[in-house]
């Protein structure tokens, strides 16, 4: 049964990162893996985008039931300056703020645990700061991608841009479905559904 929250029409679900290899693996590009991992689901390939810095995927992707556009889309800027991207994508596909759904890392929630909200603060978060100010707005979407707070007198900044240790590789796959799942649970079933089945689970 569809939430009463369920959003119709055309979806942008943004993943944030920073483009390059040397930053492919860090724990602040976890949101583009989540769409590369729907777009291998799907059988689709990320194109260039028109009038924005970022590449997309346009289409229903192969999720069942759905009957609306999604647009995933890989930021290709870096972190800070992802808001001209996602107000130029938004515009483009004329999305409006609630149906734009941004995948991204989250230190204030533990490492593999997915956590779904509409608005409310960045929690110092760079790249949505910016993406909240292009837009003009902070009632987007969010599907929050665990990654915890660094150990010790670890800086923040090194933390998020360092590749995930052997121990939480283990997990990564995993928790990357999850969160894949969870965008198929926004854009389908609506943000309380989708929250009442993930906030419902335990950290593994």
């Amino acid at each position: 049964m569809n939430s009463a929250d369920r959003l119709t029409g055309t979806h942008l679900v943004v993943g944030l990162g920073n483009p390059g290899a040397k930053y492919a693996a860090t724990r602040h590009n976890v949101g583009q893996m989540v769409l590369d991992h729907i777009a291998e689901t799907a059988g689709g390939n990320f194109g260039a985008a028109r009038r924005a810095q970022a590449v997309v995927l346009e289409g229903r992707l192969g999720i069942p039931g759905a009957d609306e556009r999604v647009v995933l889309a890989k930021t290709t800027t870096y972190m800070n300056v992802s808001g001209g991207p996602v107000a130029a994508l938004a515009a483009y596909y004329d999305v409006p703020p609630e149906r734009v759904v941004v995948v991204h890392d989250e230190v204030d929630i533990p490492f593999d645990t997915i956590r779904l909200k509409r608005g409310g603060g960045e929690g110092g978060h760079n790249g949505l700061r910016d993406i909240t100010k292009a837009l003009g707005t902070k009632d987007y979407l969010r599907v929050r991608v665990g990654v915890g707070r660094p150990p010790g007198n670890r800086d923040t900044a090194d933390h998020v841009l360092a590749p995930f240790t052997s121990t939480e590789r283990k997990s990564l796959e995993m928790m990357i479905v999850d969160a894949a799942d969870a965008v198929e649970a926004v854009v389908l079933e609506g943000l309380t559904a989708a929250q009442q089945r993930f906030h419902s689970r335990e950290t593994r």
